[in-house]
């Protein structure tokens, strides 16, 4: 037989299987109540406006160049709906600094070929969005942690960084109710990070998913939004990306997202586009942008209302049913609540143990971080729960919990 591990690649080595992908066939057992993939509820797509877009598409004089091969930067009506969609919130663009992928998950594996080689070092959150560290580990990183607001010296960013044999090569975050914490970076850790990211002389990746998906408290200028504030509002000045979807608003299937950032580096990521996959779906672009001029503000209405309804009931669940020793997150949107357990507890037996005689599901915090680290802790989902799974599921969790701390004492 044909020995595979010896021709594949090294960084073949780093590919591992996501834990959310695993456990979300667990949604097909029908008394698993789950909280574990961050998925949007379909109840909430709408499959009607997307239905009569096809329609309307394909029946009219757009129906030829719908189907056909398209432009790598992507449907340039949609980028610039994109660009007023980024004016409302205060970064000032035109449609060359805007450039469609299939999914931001996608741009995130770009960003990491474009920029990473290996033993180079990315600075992530401690923890941070496990579908990023799937991107940027085929490019064979090293990771440092980006803690806002600490006291550490830049340079010894740096010097971390040659040890291992390469150089500090960008900075990811998710600043709005990051996954998977849902915590929100304040506006001081927002221009700390950049000042790091200038003193260092790095771009900063602004991981913009939950944007729209505040339910209480006040809004906070994205990222590139104070990057342009210190450059004259010249977006060719920045050095910041701003990775934004329509997975978590309109529908994920369609596989639409956008990186907002300067020309220069948008014609690089054109070119590795060109080299991938020639262009994201023609006829999901064109769709996708008229969807959202008819009803984006009211599909975020929508979505605002249903999920920030289920967070509050997540929220007082937790306070209702979880024993002493237990922390958690209070975010004021996104979908998670983050869930710090007892000291020595491991989230991944318990999931185990969860799934045997409680029949719930969670993802393990393991996953999320770089170093392998975090064994105490659990992210929870809100977004696809009714009220009863929620008073149910976190009840039978807090019940567990319990029980395996009394049994460690």
């Amino acid at each position: 037989m044909m020995d595979w591990e010896k021709v594949f690649a090294t960084r073949a080595s780093r590919m591992k299987a996501s834990e959310i992908r695993e456990l979300l066939k667990l949604l097909e057992q029908p008394d698993i109540i789950s909280f574990a993939g961050g998925i949007p509820d379909v109840n909430l797509f709408p499959k009607a406006e997307v239905a009569e877009a096809y329609a309307e598409v394909l029946s009219g004089a757009q129906g030829d160049a719908a189907l056909q091969y398209s432009v790598s930067e992507g449907y340039k009506p949609l980028r610039d709906w994109i660009v007023g969609e980024m004016s409302r919130i205060g970064i000032t663009c035109k449609a060359e600094n805007v450039f469609i992928t299939s999914g931001s998950q996608q741009l995130l594996d770009y960003l990491g070929k474009l920029f990473l080689s290996k033993n180079d070092t990315a600075l992530v959150t401690w923890p941070t969005y496990m579908g990023a560290l799937g991107a940027f580990n085929a490019y064979e990183p090293n990771y440092d942690k980006l803690i806002p607001l600490s006291n550490r010296e830049p340079q010894t960013y740096i010097d971390q960084a040659s040890e291992k044999g390469g150089q500090v090569k960008f900075a990811y975050c998710v600043p709005e109710f990051h996954n998977p914490t849902g915590v929100t970076m304040t506006r001081a850790e927002r221009e700390w990070l950049l000042d790091l990211a200038e003193k260092i002389d790095i771009p900063v990746i602004e991981d913009a998913a939950y944007q729209s998906l505040r339910y209480e408290g006040e809004s906070v200028p994205p990222i590139l939004a104070l990057d342009l504030a210190r450059n004259g509002n010249d977006i060719e000045k920045t050095r910041t990306f701003y990775c934004g979807t329509f997975s978590k608003t309109l529908a994920p299937g369609l596989r639409i997202g956008w990186v907002v950032a300067n020309s220069d580096v948008v014609r690089k990521l054109v070119l590795i586009k060109q080299a991938a996959d020639l262009h994201s779906s023609t006829i999901n672009q064109m769709v996708i942008g008229k969807v959202a001029e008819r009803l984006y503000d009211e599909q975020i209405a929508k979505i605002r209302k249903t999920y920030g309804h289920r967070r509050k009931k997540m929220l007082e669940a937790m306070d209702r049913h979880m024993p002493a020793g237990v922390d958690w997150t209070r975010p004021e949107g996104g979908m998670f609540v983050w869930v710090t357990l007892p000291e020595g507890m491991d989230g991944a037996s318990l999931l185990a143990q969860s799934l045997k005689s409680e029949r719930v599901a969670f993802v393990p915090g393991k996953a999320f971080f770089a170093d392998g680290s975090g064994a105490n802790t659990i992210r929870l989902s809100f977004s696809c729960a009714t009220d009863t799974m929620i008073e149910d599921g976190i009840a039978r969790l807090g019940r567990l919990i319990a029980a395996q701390k009394k049994a460690a004492a």
